[in-house]
């Protein structure tokens, strides 16, 4: 058999995670040192994060997606099992394997960047945000993340592309939703720097009443993302074979 076995896959699912996290939110402390006392996040900031993050999921799809499938975000393994793409029982295994990674790859960046990182790597949204605004803009960048995944690996998709369709799709999203929540469209990206802060005593950069946001927000963006591809892409092909 060419398959895989469960422990690659976790083990996938956990370097890919650690790769996301590593590059994409350490850009952020990285942005930061670099500008100093400048303003650290105008648009030229935001589109080099943007791009760390964009190319980063580029390269985690073609390294570790033939092994375990770089779900690498809980949202979408969850809209995978709802379609019916993924099998539930395994979707355990999967999230605590992008935790673990996200948080292996928030302790990477202190490890790079020094001390000075630690809680730098946090999304948040600002207090003057309402709550549901914060929700929406979540919900609605991990939508557009999930249903661009579906959309790439459905069978009349065109082949080879979808590495790099995922990854513009990310940039753009972070263009547009970073300024509101910092745009985490990833619940294990969101978790890994927040247990780092905790657990090296930076707890105060941890605001424990986002966290609902960005967990719920971003799961219910995907089961939404997945099933509306499901609807508006379905033909009686598809019909026949289920």
């Amino acid at each position: 058999m060419d398959e895989n076995k469960t422990w690659q896959k976790l083990a996938a699912e956990v370097l890919g995670t650690a790769f996301l996290v590593f590059i994409g939110a350490g850009s952020v402390p990285a942005t930061l040192a670099l500008n100093g006392t400048a303003t650290p996040f105008g648009m030229d900031s935001l589109v080099d994060i943007s791009w760390a993050f964009a190319l980063i999921v580029v390269v985690t799809v073609y390294v570790f997606g033939y092994i375990g499938g770089n779900h690498i975000n809980p949202a979408v393994t969850v809209g995978l099992a709802v379609r019916g793409f993924f099998p539930w029982k395994d979707v355990p295994g999967y999230l605590a394997a992008q935790v673990v990674g996200a948080i292996l790859g928030a302790f990477a960046i202190i490890g790079v960047l020094g001390d000075s990182a630690i809680g730098k790597g946090i999304t948040s949204y600002g207090a003057t945000t309402p709550v549901l605004q914060a929700g929406f803009a979540e919900f609605l960048g991990t939508f557009m993340l999930v249903f661009t995944v579906f959309g790439v690996i459905h069978r009349k998709a065109a082949g080879g592309w979808f590495g790099l369709v995922i990854g513009f799709v990310v940039f753009a999203i972070i263009l547009v939703v970073g300024p509101t929540t910092g745009a985490a469209i990833n619940p294990a990206r969101y978790l890994g720097p927040i247990v780092v802060a905790g657990v090296l005593g930076h707890g105060d950069a941890v605001q424990p009443s986002q966290i609902a946001v960005y967990i719920i927000a971003d799961i219910l963006g995907g089961v939404v993302g997945a099933w509306l591809h499901g609807v508006i892409a379905k033909t009686d092909a598809d019909a026949k074979a289920a």
